[in-house]
C-alpha cells in the first residue's frame, strides 16, 4: 500500500475495493460511480460490511485528491445493451480514456494509481496490443509494477489475464 491515507475507488460498483482499501488501513476511503444503482449496491454492501467509506455519486471522480487511486473500469471497449452490461462494457474505452487522462488532477504528488484491467479486449482484437501503454503514456504515467492473474472462473476465457497496474507520474519514478 502507498503512504498516506485517502484512496478513492473509481467506478466502485458493489464497493468491494472500498471495502478492501478501508481492511487494509486507508484511513479516508471515497468511492465513486455515476450509476444510481451501483451506488445503493455499494452503500448497502459497505454498511453490511461495517466500512466506514463515503460513497459519492459521480462521473469518475470527487473532489480532492488522493494518495492512491484504484479503478477496475469496464473491460471491453464496445457498447452496453443493457444497464448490466455496463459493469462490463466502455463504449470505444470512453470511461477507461478520461480516467487515464484526467488521473493526474487527483493524485497527491508521490500517490499512486492502481488499475485493474483484463487483457480481453485485446484478446478479442478490440484494443491493440501497445494501445493501453500509450493511453499510460499519454496521461503522463509510467508502469512502476505490474502483477498479473490468470482467472479460473467459468466464464474466464482461455489464455484471459488480468493485470493489477501500478502507476506513477513519470516525474515521481525513483523518488
Amino acid at each position: 500500500m502507498p503512504t498516506g491515507n485517502t484512496a478513492f475507488d473509481v467506478g466502485t460498483g458493489t464497493g468491494l475495493l472500498a471495502a478492501i482499501l478501508s481492511r487494509r488501513g486507508m484511513h479516508h476511503v471515497v468511492a465513486t460511480d455515476n450509476n444510481p444503482r451501483a451506488i445503493a449496491c455499494a452503500r448497502e454492501n459497505l454498511q453490511r460490511l461495517k466500512v466506514n467509506a463515503t460513497i459519492v455519486e459521480t462521473d469518475l471522480f470527487p473532489p480532492g485528491r488522493a494518495d492512491l487511486i484504484v479503478c477496475n473500469p469496464p473491460w471491453i471497449p464496445a457498447a452496453p445493451a443493457t444497464l448490466l452490461d455496463q459493469a462490463v462494457y466502455d463504449e470505444d474505452g470512453r470511461m477507461l480514456r478520461a480516467f487515464l487522462g484526467t488521473v493526474r488532477d487527483h493524485l497527491e504528488p508521490g500517490g499512486e494509481v492502481w488499475l485493474i484491467l483484463s487483457d480481453l479486449a485485446e484478446r478479442l482484437g478490440l484494443r491493440e496490443d501497445g494501445e493501453l501503454l500509450g493511453m499510460f503514456r499519454s496521461g503522463g504515467l509510467q508502469v512502476a509494477g505490474r502483477a498479473d492473474a490468470v482467472p479460473r472462473h467459468r466464464r474466464a476465457r482461455d489464455g484471459e489475464t488480468t493485470s493489477l497496474w501500478r502507476l506513477r507520474f513519470v516525474s515521481t519514478i525513483g523518488g
